[in-house]
């Protein structure tokens, strides 16, 4: 599992943009399957090494996607929908991006705690967290995709 790069063109085409989110919406997918396992796995079958590797993906993961959707989808949606998105929206969208992004340190903290003193983990707690994550991250990839599905055309739907 490996963060996709977006493409860097300044005047990024739909279908580019589309491909591109479609990745990295793909990418966080994993990650919270990844992360639903692990939490499944609690607190007998821990795979330290697939835990080291979630906490270090987990961040990055969801920055970059993050980072794609304000610096690219957003300008295109603003500039090609302004009269059928309500500005809130993506102000909304924004501020679960931060949310998201503290939630992501949170979870890395706490799955390096679990690496580093495993005895010392709550195991009911971090699945809990752990389950609270993905969740959000789940909704708010679907609520993005019915966002643009909206938008575009039936030829050009996100899978």
């Amino acid at each position: 599992m490996g963060i996709p790069k977006a493409r860097q063109e300044d005047k990024a085409e739909p279908p580019i943009i589309l491909s591109d989110i479609n990745s990295l919406h793909q990418c966080q997918l994993d990650l919270c399957n990844a992360l639903e396992k692990l939490a499944d796995q609690l607190p007998d079958n821990i795979d330290t090494q697939e835990c080291l590797h979630l906490a270090r993906m987990i961040y990055p993961t969801v920055k970059s996607a993050h980072a794609f959707e304000e610096n690219k989808l957003f300008p295109y949606l603003t500039s090609h929908f302004s009269q059928q998105i309500n500005p809130q929206t993506l102000d909304r969208l924004h501020c679960e991006h931060w949310e998201d992004e503290s939630f992501a340190c949170e979870v890395q903290e706490a799955l390096l705690s679990l690496v580093k003193k495993p005895e010392w983990a709550n195991h009911e707690a971090l699945g809990y967290m752990l389950r609270g994550f993905f969740e959000g991250l789940r909704r708010h990839i679907a609520f993005e995709r019915d966002l643009l599905n909206q938008l575009l055309k039936p030829n050009t739907l996100l899978n």
